[in-house]
């Protein structure tokens, strides 16, 4: 039997390595971390090879003494805690002490830093127990060099992908810590090229998540600010018609500290479930502040998990800040395809004059509106001192209807310009609001009809039928057995007169079938009334009069989340007079 011995301080610092350091990046993370939290107003960061030739990080900050030096790459030997008291509040990013002696174990390593009070730096290189610091030529800060990362622990060495791959890997980490920290420059250089240089922006966060995001976010993006007691949720998450195929524009951070949480992720898809379609992502870059008492981060060694002492609480709070921000009235619309053909800022400097047109005047208004209703009576020119003028009601926001397109698209005017529809997505959010209103209050009206319709059946579908009579006339059916194989509907529900009798029925029996009577009036059913919800709009293809088209509108501009269907798709567009403008080359 073999006997018990102490491993080596090299080889314990290597066992961690493979914990905490499994990749490039994950040492770019530790480093950049540390920057952070010595308070650094600058950071600069040089990745060669994807990261395994070469990772340097530079920061300004306050910088290490000579003497502490060789502790800051020993094993558990951090400024960051003391007690225990101080790790179940901890603030900073760091604070385990492991970081850097594992980096060195598996690198060749050098730190240099110099303070304030110091004429000149000190460098150290490798692991804990080599010769004292040197001095070296530094400015105030530290730089922390990692080369010929797992040089000597070929096993993981081999597991790295390619350089592209892990660049990627590094640059995401970069990405991170850059939207956590608007108060710090950033600059990345990736071998010969800087593909990111970062101002601060601390008075503008929106400004650094453009940059790395990209406009088109910002402009698809709800800002929320949202504050319980010691709880903050603020920054931006984008409305659906902006969701992603994967989850690569999902940043939440925690008191600053970039996490992926399961109970995040669940609040965050509750309040997108009514919106998105379930194969898409949401996108978000939100900011969790709250006491560092009642959130566990000591989770897991590269403490991208977090435990919430207060689940349940935290679980609310972000459901509803989210839902709050997304259950507009009237969302706003996506911007239009054409818009984003180009930036807004350039728009103002080709178009001066279009951007700076002022708001439809009184005059404007009644020719609008004399347009769409016919002319407003007036009184005979000699006639006796006339009534008041009838008061012209304001352009509401979503305009009064000029027409259609192809019997697919409405069309309509309202102050900034154009507004285009689309008739079916967005009868299709009026229609679910509304089942779902009326569900949650009482069954479903039944609107008997005149005459009923009877269709062939399965067996399957029939038997269904007989079985859960009182669940689909709770849903506003009344169904029943008219032969062995046929069925027939004497009654579907009141809000969806126009339905397909037999699709619709056919679709919440398969529903019922598929998931059973309990489930589809509890956990499906937000799933079963979309299908319906479906089936009852108004389709493609219908002409509707100016009387209909303006009372969809009116609808839409009452109704939640109604920028958007069920599905997550976009049900109308903005416009703006300047974008058609630019189409003309007008005012150029």
């Amino acid at each position: 039997m073999s006997t018990i011995h102490r491993l080596s301080d090299l080889l314990i610092n290597q066992i961690a390595a493979g914990e905490v350091i499994e990749r490039p990046a994950a040492a770019l993370k530790e480093l950049l971390e540390n920057s952070v939290d010595a308070g650094a107003s600058e950071i600069n960061v040089s990745v060669r090879q994807g990261g395994s030739r070469l990772l340097r990080v530079t920061d300004d900050g306050a910088g290490i003494s000579r003497e502490q030096l060789p502790l800051a790459v020993a094993r558990h030997a951090t400024s960051k805690i003391a007690t225990l008291d101080d790790l179940e509040q901890v603030a900073s990013l760091g604070f385990r002490g492991e970081a850097l002696a594992s980096i060195a174990a598996v690198s060749c390593f050098s730190l240099t830093s110099r303070q304030a009070a110091d004429s000149h730096g000190w460098k150290i290189t490798g692991e804990a127990g080599r010769p004292a610091a040197e001095p070296a030529a530094h400015p105030i800060g530290t730089t922390v060099e990692v080369r010929d990362l797992y040089y000597n622990t070929p096993a993981r060495r081999k597991f790295l992908k390619s350089d592209a791959t892990e660049y990627g890997h590094c640059e995401e980490a970069f990405k991170r810590i850059a939207l956590s920290r608007p108060d710090i420059a950033f600059v990345l250089q990736r071998d010969n090229r800087v593909p990111w240089r970062l101002a601060r922006c601390q008075d503008h966060p929106e400004r650094r998540i453009a940059d790395l995001l990209g406009e088109e976010f910002i402009a698809a993006a709800r800002q929320l600010d949202e504050r319980s007691g010691s709880l903050r949720l603020w920054g931006l998450a984008a409305q659906p018609a902006y969701s992603r195929g994967s989850r690569d524009t999902q940043y939440f951070f925690v008191n600053g500290r970039f996490v992926r949480d399961k109970l995040i992720q669940h609040a965050v898809r509750q309040a997108y479930h009514d919106i998105l379609h379930p194969q898409r992502h949401p996108a978000f870059v939100l900011f969790l502040e709250l006491d560092p008492a009642v959130v566990d981060i000591n989770v897991h060694p590269t403490k991208i998990e977090v435990r919430f002492r207060e689940a349940n609480g935290i679980h609310r709070f972000l459901f509803n800040a989210l839902n709050k921000a997304l259950a507009a009235a009237l969302s706003s619309p996506p911007s239009a395809p054409l818009a984003a053909q180009k930036p807004a800022a350039a728009y103002q400097e080709t178009l001066p004059l279009a951007q700076r047109r002022p708001p439809l005047g009184t005059a404007e208004r009644v020719n609008l509106y004399q347009a769409l209703f016919g002319q407003v009576a007036r009184p005979p020119a000699m006639a006796e001192p006339a009534a008041p003028a009838p008061e012209i009601p304001e352009i509401p926001l979503l305009g009064f209807a000029i027409g259609q397109l192809r019997e697919i698209y409405l069309l309509a005017q309202n102050e900034k310009g154009l507004v285009v529809v689309d008739m079916h997505a967005a009868h299709e959010r009026i229609v679910y609001e509304k089942l779902k209103q009326a569900l949650d209050s009482q069954p479903l009206s039944a609107q008997p009809l005149l005459i009923p319709v009877s269709f062939p059946a399965t067996a399957v579908e029939v038997a269904t039928a007989v079985e859960n009579g009182a669940i689909l006339e709770k849903l506003g059916f009344a169904v029943a057995m008219l032969s062995p194989t046929h069925l027939v509907v004497r009654a579907i529900p009141a809000i969806l007169p126009d339905a397909d009798v037999v699709t619709l029925t056919r679709e919440v029996l398969r529903e019922i079938q598929a998931y059973g009577a309990s489930r589809v009036l509890t956990e499906r059913r937000n799933a079963l009334l979309a299908s319906m919800a479906c089936h009852g709009s108004v389709r493609a293809g219908r002409r509707l009069s100016l009387a209909e088209a303006n009372a969809l509108l009116r609808e839409m501009e009452t109704v939640e989340h109604a920028g958007h269907c069920n599905h997550g798709r976009p049900t109308w567009f903005q416009i703006t007079l300047a974008e058609l403008d630019r189409l003309f080359l007008r005012g150029q």
